[in-house]
């Protein structure tokens, strides 16, 4: 708990320096943030309490160079909080070591009382004297041990230009006091909505002697009521204090909590990272143990996620399917197409090893690896709550020796009703196996099976991924060469050529 929360109601408390309990008269001690001595109704304290209590709770968070502590009364100086260190806060991207604050008044002695009352500076002792005979309490001097950079502009513009400049140099302000009338330039309101454009994190308070514009016309003409506050002119010199306090501590812990977010981001970036590629490893793991077995693959994976992913760019841009493919959408796919054979694990080297044509019985139990591979991936799913990601893999595994025309396997879906990941995957899975070399065959030239796959549009394959396949031809052919094995490809008749 805070520790001025930690006393209840009758715990001596301090506001704006006044300290008093529910059982005593209020009385005036040495304040670093009061240069007058005042009495207050126990209503206007107990309200006043409650305003500091919260203040400093707030404050206590995160302040860079005038936290206030409850410590000893006879002790006036600030502390920096035990949370955030002097050095870290000094090193920060965005972080002055003094906060600076900006004044903007077309009256030059209101730009000096700034300065009188925000500046490190002793209390006027003839002021001390009258208040210790008002009041019958030894008052002593006491120094405002609070430090603040204060720059001043007579106009807007140069106010605006200040800011830009403390932008460049990265020694931004914490705060911006402006004036509402300021002749013959812009007048506050304006001022603010510039400065904001270019520091929008900025607090500023606008301080007038007149009521030229109310509240809410003002919040309606900035749209920014987060950001700014007012103060009547003459103003109260603690009112200044703890306003210039209270927005400088605000404005540096937003620069804090930032920086902290993007760091947590950047953490988050990385980790996330992390676990793609170690999912990506994974993946490619148990496709290389199913790919093992047959030793004749060669690059077949890294070239099945290739062509996948030339179809899914096409297809995400010239296609009716691009509403359904985004750029995580093509990262799944292209991560899941190398376990699309991960079943062959289970077929027999008998039947998988074979030299020749496969039998009708061997082939009914080479087409049992879609179902094979797909139950497997499932099981896997079902140990862990977070593995939405093998959705599209297990899609892939058992559908894609479907047929477009409904004649293919292990369920006989036609049409739009194969998952549309397993259609993409089937005509990279096809032209790699037509182009590529197996125990059983040669490899085809590529143009023969271009024009194997164009003419089965419509019925072993979606015509729309056929029409994305020609679209990309040239980039396919490429990829084959760059991927090939290092065996010279021999055609072969395609009318021999198996395709399972």
């Amino acid at each position: 708990m805070h520790p001025l929360l930690e006393g209840g109601l009758t715990a001596k408390v301090r506001v704006s320096g006044i300290y008093s309990s529910q059982n005593l008269p209020i009385e005036r001690v040495d304040s670093p943030l009061c240069k007058s001595q005042r009495r207050f109704s126990t209503d206007t304290f107990s309200k006043l309490r409650t305003i500091s209590v919260y203040f400093e709770c707030l404050i206590s968070i995160v302040n860079p160079a005038f936290l206030l502590q409850p410590q000893n009364p006879n002790k006036n100086h600030f502390h920096s909080h035990p949370g955030f260190s002097m050095s870290e806060i000094q090193n920060g991207k965005h972080l002055p070591s003094v906060p600076r604050i900006l004044t903007i008044d077309d009256n030059q002695n209101i730009l000096a009382d700034y300065r009188k009352v925000l500046l490190r500076e002793s209390v006027d002792q003839e002021l001390a004297a009258l208040e210790a005979s008002l009041f019958d309490v030894a008052i002593k001097p006491v120094t405002i041990d609070v430090s603040y950079e204060i720059d001043a502009a007579s106009q807007g513009q140069e106010g605006l230009a200040m800011v830009k400049a403390a932008i460049q140099e990265n020694r931004h302000y914490s705060c911006a006091f402006i004036d509402v009338r300021m002749p013959p330039g812009w007048d506050g309101i304006e001022t603010a909505k510039r400065i904001w454009e270019v520091a929008p994190d900025l607090p500023i308070v606008l301080c007038t002697a007149y009521s030229d514009h109310s509240w809410e016309e003002i919040s309606e003409q900035l749209c920014r009521a987060d950001q700014l506050l007012f103060l009547k002119k003459p103003f109260d010199s603690i009112e200044l204090r703890q306003i210039a306090a209270s927005q400088t501590s605000r404005w540096c812990l937003t620069q804090l909590a930032s920086r902290k977010t993007e760091q947590l981001e950047e953490m988050v970036r990385v980790r996330t990272n992390e676990i793609s590629k170690t999912r990506d490893m994974v993946f490619y793991t148990l496709a290389r143990l199913a790919e093992s077995r047959d030793p004749e693959t060669g690059k077949h994976l890294e070239r099945i996620q290739g062509y996948t992913r030339l179809l899914l760019e096409d297809l995400a841009q010239n296609s009716a399917y691009a509403s359904q493919i985004d750029a995580n959408y093509i990262d799944e796919v292209c991560r899941s197409s190398v376990l699309h054979d991960i079943g062959k694990v289970g077929i027999p080297d008998r039947v998988l090893l074979k030299p020749g044509r496969l039998t009708p019985d061997e082939f009914d139990i080479m087409k049992t690896h879609a179902e094979i591979g797909a139950e497997a991936l499932e099981d896997a799913a079902r140990y862990s709550p977070s593995s939405s990601f093998l959705k599209i893999a297990v899609e892939i595994a058992r559908f894609h020796h479907e047929r477009f025309d409904g004649s293919g396997y292990p369920s006989g879906l036609a049409g739009l009703n194969i998952p549309l990941s397993a259609r993409i995957v089937a005509v990279a899975d096809v032209f790699d196996a037509l182009t590529s070399e197996r125990i059983y065959k040669k490899a085809m030239p590529v143009e023969d099976s271009r024009q194997m796959i164009v003419s089965d549009a419509g019925r072993h394959f979606d015509p729309v991924i056929v029409e994305a396949l020609e679209r990309q031809w040239s980039k396919f052919v490429a990829l084959a060469a760059l991927l090939s094995e290092s065996a010279s490809p021999e055609p072969v008749l395609a009318s021999s050529t198996p395709l399972n």
